[in-house]
């Protein structure tokens, strides 16, 4: 596939980010001269020339003499030693991050098994510790740091309030770049990890007073006991200069190049080594360093604003980006890289065979956004900045940590992703808890009367539930609202046979359901939507956690009260209450860590997949088949017109058959998706269609039953002479006495 927004993790957008501009810093350092006097002039000259920015910039200093990088066998050489040759994103890039674990790891620098386990767990919580931290703080509306208002001319007062608000912000970009990759100690096989860890001595970090990352440089060297300390300056104050320099000609974040009005450093012996320097670039230092940082309300990250050509993946920060003149749709650094995807070969891949139609996909943009919430024009924007709506309202912790980068604390109400709730985890019975943020409940009462009537739009649905239009539940409820739509709506249009509505029990397979089961506690709301039906979802994928495989356990609704029963075990009680008579539901969720078609059992009433992507998967070419074979109704959800269509041309390759037109799913998510390299609507959820299954040839279709034909007899034998009684049957011998 083409394009990628609606499945990769961001995180790996961030990353990416991060190593490109990182990976364009040092090629440039290297090339600008052999003395670093030179360097500083040619530098000097550029930089004094930019436009000033109102905001304050922070250079931070971030020692680490913990965690140490393991390259795998899958890097590629770059522009300099150490981490500088670590290609860790190639022109095939990883769509999760566990896809990075054959690239990099990171790992304990402590002596001793036993230290290493307790460092990873220590850093580990200090990671999310800044991150929760971190994430109240950013919730209003971003602003550009040439918008910020002027600072007042004290700035040792600036540099005390700053202090203020506290370390966090450094903490947190340092916890994003590193977490999602599981650290480990270096493997014992394998050519490339037998070598010694690098060692992250410092991190040099680059900020505006936003938080928005504007330039970073990483000291890494082969030792484990080197580790660079702020005090160190002789060595920090050259790279020092010059990552300011580059930060301020080639800004990471966003904006055009510009210079600050004013700059303070997170380190005294480094402070004391550029107050020399960093006037003649006209840029005031504030009269003290700044011991410890937090980001202002206003935070926000870096790769929400950074894009990239289709063709090259050069980032904004790098060259100007613009959109084809006719789609709108996809973005190019130039004329060259747009006639080169222009005339790609086969032509079934090539821009001039998608332009009319993604244009015709652009178009979708003004209904896919229409939704009834008050939020609406903020997040179906193209510039939606996601993290920053979700800290606005509190919503930093439990499930909504599973869409967004924010990691959570220790501490922090959520179960493990992946994990099987228990009794001891669902705590009250409330199976809403996950979906909790940090203010008064988000999820009212159940109503006491069921549905009167089959829902079709989150505005009847949030009308009946008691919910307000100013509430975000949708981006987590689409999955269970999407299953009912598909029960009540489109399996009686597709499938009028199944008679689906009058059944009392239902099984529905899930497939390649990783995501979906960290969320599988959403999937309670199908009880209250359809309380005469009991449930049964098997989870399905190689993606689930290997731990939970063939795994199950019930959900009991009794009245307003919530159980656990894991297995077949006894029913854990977790609300003591009257249980009225035929009121018990339940929701049976199994878990099978495999892919489709390798799964058995019984034949499930349903299959449904969330944001398939057919074709970035190879298990696909096999589960199709196993559908085929099937032949149960099967209703996938996509992100994006463009993923239907690769949908249905990875169908018809796999078995032959075909996909139903897509239509728009009324119960997809608010939230718009980042795109890198195009501008098309990406929602998560957004369309949906059902599998077209190939006729069966006509020679296998069983013949009408009916009698028997008589079977041709050959010429009648003699027939044999009628024993006597007592005599011996012909042809057997005399029987010997052993």
């Amino acid at each position: 596939m083409e394009f990628v927004s609606g499945y990769r993790d961001e995180f790996l957008d961030f990353a990416a980010l991060l190593f490109g501009w990182f990976h364009k810093f040092v090629a440039e350092r290297g090339a600008l001269g052999a003395s670093l006097e030179g360097r500083w002039r040619q530098l000097e000259a550029q930089v004094r020339r930019l436009p000033q920015d109102s905001a304050l910039w922070v250079l931070h200093v971030l020692p680490n003499s913990n965690v140490g990088i393991s390259l795998g066998q899958g890097v590629e050489p770059g522009p300099g030693p150490g981490l500088e040759a670590a290609r860790l994103l190639g022109d095939e890039p990883p769509l999760h991050l566990r896809d990075l674990s054959p690239y990099v790891s990171f790992v304990s620098l402590e002596e001793g098994e036993d230290g290493e386990e307790e460092e990873d767990e220590e850093h580990g919580q200090e990671k999310g510790a800044g991150m929760e931290k971190v994430g109240p703080e950013e919730g209003r509306e971003p602003a550009p740091p040439s918008r910020a208002s002027p600072r007042e001319s004290n700035p040792s007062e600036e540099t005390k309030k700053e202090a203020r608000e506290g370390e966090d912000g450094c903490r947190e970009d340092r916890a994003e770049e590193m977490a999602g990759t599981e650290k480990r100690r270096p493997r014992r096989s394998g050519k490339n990890w037998d070598a010694a860890p690098l060692h992250l001595s410092c991190l040099l970090l680059v900020t505006d007073e936003h938080g928005t990352i504007l330039g970073i440089d990483l000291l890494v060297d082969g030792t484990q006991g080197s580790a660079g300390q702020g005090s160190s300056t002789e060595n920090l104050a050259p790279r020092a200069y010059a990552l300011l320099c580059h930060s301020m000609a080639c800004p990471m974040g966003s904006g055009e190049p510009r210079k600050p009005r004013q700059l303070t450093v997170g380190d005294a012996p480094l402070h004391r080594e550029l107050e020399s320097l960093v006037p003649r670039l006209g840029i005031k230092l504030a009269k003290t360093p700044m011991r410890t940082w937090g980001p202002r309300p206003g935070f926000t990250f870096a790769s929400l604003r950074a894009r990239t050509c289709h063709v090259c993946h050069r980032h904004s920060f790098e060259v100007k980006l613009t959109p084809c003149p006719q789609c709108s749709a996809v973005l190019y650094c130039g004329e060259a890289c747009l006639r080169a995807d222009w005339r790609r070969c086969p032509d079934d891949v090539s821009h001039r065979f998608w332009c009319p139609r993604l244009a015709a996909f652009m178009d979708r943009a003004g209904e896919l956004a229409a939704l009834p919430f008050t939020y609406t024009a903020e997040v179906t924007s193209e510039t939606f900045n996601k993290e920053a709506f979700l800290a606005s309202r509190g919503l930093t912790r439990g499930y909504w940590t599973h869409i967004s980068m924010l990691l959570p604390g220790p501490g922090s109400a959520g179960h493990p992703r992946g994990s099987m709730p228990t009794p001891n985890l669902l705590l009250n019975g409330d199976p809403y808890q996950f979906l909790q943020g940090e203010g008064p409940a988000l999820m009212p009462p159940v109503p006491l009367d069921p549905p009167r009537s089959l829902f079709a739009s989150w505005q009847d649905y949030y009308t009946w539930r008691g919910l307000s239009l100013d509430s975000p539940m949708a981006v987590l409820l689409t999955y269970p609202l999407t299953v009912y739509y598909v029960i009540t709506h489109l399996v009686p249009q597709s499938f009028p046979e199944l008679n689906i509505q009058n059944k009392q029990s239902l099984k529905i397979h899930v497939v390649e359901a990783s995501k979906e089961f960290d969320l599988v506690m959403v999937f309670w709301e199908l009880l209250v939507l359809l309380p005469h039906v009991a449930l049964e979802l098997q989870f399905v994928g190689d993606g689930l956690p290997p731990e939970s495989d063939q795994q199950h356990f019930t959900l009991q609704r009794d009245g307003p009260e919530v159980s656990v029963r894991p297995g077949s075990a006894a029913s854990a009680r977790l609300i003591s209450g009257n249980k009225e008579k035929g009121g018990r539901r339940d929701l049976q969720i199994k878990v099978c860590a495999r892919p489709y078609h390798l799964l058995q059992g019984p034949k499930p009433d349903l299959v449904i997949g969330f944001n398939s992507g057919f074709g970035l998967k190879d298990t696909w070419l096999s589960s199709l088949p196993r559908l085929q074979s099937l032949r149960v109704p099967a209703f996938f959800t996509e992100s994006s017109e463009y993923g239907c269509v690769m949908d249905e041309q990875t169908m018809a390759v796999a078995t032959g058959g075909g996909t139903s037109p897509a239509r728009p799913n009324p119960f997809r998510s608010p939230f718009r998706l980042r795109a890198a390299d195009n501008c098309m609507p990406w929602y998560c959820n957004a369309f949906i269609f059902h599998l077209v299954y190939k006729p069966p040839p006509a020679g296998a279709a069983r013949p009408v039953p009916g009698p028997a034909p008589r079977a041709p007899t050959p010429a009648d034998p003699p027939m044999p002479a009628r024993r006597r009684r007592g005599e011996k049957k012909p042809g057997r011998g005399v029987r010997r006495r052993r």
